[in-house]
């Protein structure tokens, strides 16, 4: 137990440097980054490819967004009110 705790901590990754986004305040950067997985993982389906491909995304957005944000903005997709072109 207490190896799988280290080996996690070890292999832990941030969000890398996004010049796009260059301020303290992520909130920008988290936004984008739940877009572009989902985008990429509805393409991914669509055209039957591999979806692994978005994991780089997913891991950035898992890393900056509060979890209360995505659970709304999941909540959101499935009533259909999601603002974002997805």
């Amino acid at each position: 137990m207490e190896e799988d705790i280290k080996t996690n901590l070890k292999n832990y990754k941030t969000a890398p440097f996004d010049s796009r986004f260059p301020n303290q305040n992520q909130s920008r950067s988290c936004w984008q980054n739940y877009l572009v997985f989902h985008l990429c993982k509805k393409a991914g389906t669509a055209k039957e490819g591999d979806v692994s491909v978005c994991e780089c995304y997913w891991r950035v957005y898992k890393s900056l967004c509060p979890m209360s944000w995505v659970t709304a903005w999941d909540e959101h997709q499935v009533a259909g009110m999601f603002p974002g072109k997805v």
